[in-house]
């Protein structure tokens, strides 16, 4: 039997399925008759405890079982079944224990006011039983409640509604840090998943571009110049195992997020490597002011490479240029590191004001910094893309960097 009442399910008012609450009715109901017992031997001049009343104690936990489904009827109805006790002249007691449950249902599944009339109205019909009603009411004889007895009836009324009141604002404060909790999961999911976007991006675009434009002289000279064509091959392949190493580190750190990475992240000192790769697309890129990217946060650093990576990247693919400057500074003022890369066009393709996945990937890296990036055609042709990365301030004894330095 008990088994078929844990099995037995039914709809809340939200729509979630709930255990009949079989175990708390029937605490109710024990404490009710064993209290209510005790109790009369307190009051002997109040009704004995016949069937019928055992019958009313057994009745408010019995009606308890629906409280999830049918809350609001629930507590009229334990409401009712105390009145009807109470007019029955028997002892006061547990029998207001179904009540209080019944109201706390009420108020958890939202019917707040309902809860409030439905107490109100029980603390009016006992006030009218036991100061108008008593008369033609058992006991035989029975006074009035005295008022100071009144007051406490009055104060249980209130205590009810407050504590109800009070579970309430815990399980709405409840349920917002839940939401609150999982809104920011989904929120920390959604950055991570821009930043492997963004990550995967700038390893594979670059290298694919290289990939591309070496292909294409491969099958240009295939015929006329093979030792050319080995070359670019050979370059292909190195560009594709570059690749290949750079998207392991990232799927590694995707299969072991509590794992620190395997290999260092990529900086500013694997610049050389950067400008190599892009003179073997074609591409000479003279690089002023190395020196200044030296000493940077891991963050800054990434961020710095990557943006770079992607604008040379964005040379090799959309500009005719065969030659692009980088210069890297820190301007006067509060730390930061600036890096500016220039080509002078003209645009072979594509939106030249700036509106594609690569660039806004840069901004996104800049903007994850605290930082701005500007790309746009010069005045003089050409385009360039401008970026600011704020750098923490130096610490205190620390020397700054030579003027010479950053020039080298």
């Amino acid at each position: 039997m008990a088994e078929w009442w844990r099995q037995r399910r039914w709809a809340d008012p939200a729509g979630a399925g709930r255990a009949v609450p079989w175990r708390s009715s029937l605490a109710v109901a024990v404490l009710a008759q064993a209290g209510t017992g005790w109790a009369q031997q307190l009051q002997p001049e109040r009704e004995p405890l016949d069937a019928l009343g055992r019958c009313l104690l057994l009745l408010g936990p019995a009606l308890l079982l629906l409280r999830h489904r049918h809350p609001v009827a629930v507590l009229y109805g334990v409401c009712a079944v105390t009145l009807a006790y109470l007019a029955g002249g028997y002892p006061y007691g547990p029998v207001v224990l179904a009540v209080a449950v019944a109201c706390l249902a009420a108020v958890a599944a939202g019917h707040r006011r309902a809860a409030w009339a439905a107490v109100g109205a029980l603390w009016a019909g006992h006030l009218l039983i036991a100061h108008r009603l008593y008369r033609g009411l058992p006991p035989p004889g029975d006074a009035p409640l005295p008022w100071s007895a009144e007051a406490g009836v009055t104060a249980w009324a209130i205590a009810v509604l407050a504590a109800c009141e009070l579970v309430r604002v815990r399980r709405e404060q409840w349920a917002r840090d839940r939401a609150e909790r999982a809104a920011a999961q989904r929120r920390r999911a959604d950055e991570e998943r821009l930043r492997i976007a963004r990550e995967l991006h700038d390893v594979l675009a670059h290298s694919i571009a290289v990939i591309n434009v070496q292909a294409g002289v491969g099958l240009a000279l295939l015929d006329t110049d093979p030792e050319q064509a080995r070359t670019a091959l050979t370059v292909i392949k190195a560009a594709g195992r570059e690749a290949l190493a750079e998207v392991r580190q990232v799927l590694d750190t995707l299969r072991a997020p509590g794992e620190a990475p395997r290999a260092p992240a990529p900086g500013l000192d694997r610049l050389p490597e950067l400008v190599e790769q892009a003179a073997a697309a074609g591409l000479a890129v003279r690089v002023e002011g190395e020196g200044a990217g030296r000493g940077l946060p891991p963050g800054a650093d990434l961020a710095a490479f990557r943006i770079l990576q992607e604008a040379l990247t964005n040379v090799v693919r959309h500009s005719g240029a065969r030659t692009a400057r980088i210069r890297i500074s820190r301007p006067p003022g509060p730390p930061a590191l600036e890096l500016r890369v220039d080509d002078d066009g003209p645009a072979t393709g594509g939106d030249a004001g700036g509106s594609g996945t690569g660039l806004t990937g840069m901004r996104e890296r800049a903007a994850a910094q605290g930082g701005t990036v500007e790309a746009g055609p010069r005045p003089d042709g050409g385009f360039r893309v401008l970026a600011r990365l704020p750098l923490p301030g130096p610490e205190p004894g620390a020397p700054p960097v030579p003027p010479e330095e950053e020039e080298r």
